[in-house]
């Protein structure tokens, strides 16, 4: 789900910290330094990286811009791969079932059936493509805001690890709570009767 969906999830953020250097120069540099790469000639399950909105496929942020008026714009990937758990099974069965007609054996043992496992399973990871996922996001600098058009918590957790690398800022999550806590209106006793609130049940 992108930001020019007709429809979106957004999950709000607070950007805390302060970059000291040249902006678009830091963010520039940050984005390079951890651009998505590819997997597909890897074991690895799993690739996280930052990519043009313009291009998710090209992560070359000298070519596209980042920059949109006076706002960053640009896009977190995320490629996994997987193998199906019934294609590992296949695999492994016609495996055991050659092993035991070379070897003349009826069985084998169990820890020889895991390495036949763990060798299919290597294997097919190797063979299998990547699937892309990738999640948009505006940065509003001068507000010390954020969207990412995602709700889903594995990509939030992504992105606020990869914020914090790349460029040495902390992402908080807006919620009802977290938004109270850094709002100067609020007292500190306002604060704590906050923080105090439990859900109540009604029945009837």
């Amino acid at each position: 789900m992108g930001l020019l969906s007709s429809s979106v999830s957004v999950a709000r953020y607070r950007v805390e910290g302060e970059i000291e250097e040249s902006l678009v120069e830091t963010i520039k540099e940050g984005l390079k330094k951890n651009a998505v790469s590819e997997i597909e000639d890897e074991y690895a399950e799993i690739a996280v990286g930052w990519t043009p909105f313009e291009s998710p496929f090209d992560p070359d942020f000298e070519k596209f811009s980042f920059t949109f008026g006076t706002y960053f714009v640009f896009t977190l990937r995320i490629d996994k791969k997987s193998v199906p758990s019934k294609i590992v099974q296949k695999q492994v069965a016609m495996e055991v079932t050659k092993r035991l007609k070379e070897s003349g054996r009826e069985f084998l043992s169990k820890n020889e059936k895991t390495d036949i496992k763990d060798m299919i399973t290597e294997k097919l990871m190797r063979q299998m493509p990547s699937i892309p996922n990738m999640y948009d996001l505006l940065w509003i600098p001068e507000d010390h805001s954020l969207l990412f058009f995602t709700t889903q918590k594995a990509a939030n957790e992504e992105l606020e690890t990869l914020f914090k690398t790349s460029f040495k800022l902390k992402l908080i999550r807006l919620f009802p709570f977290t938004m109270a806590e850094g709002d100067k209106d609020f007292s500190d006793h306002d604060r704590d009767k906050i923080a105090n609130i439990v859900p109540v049940k009604y029945s009837r």
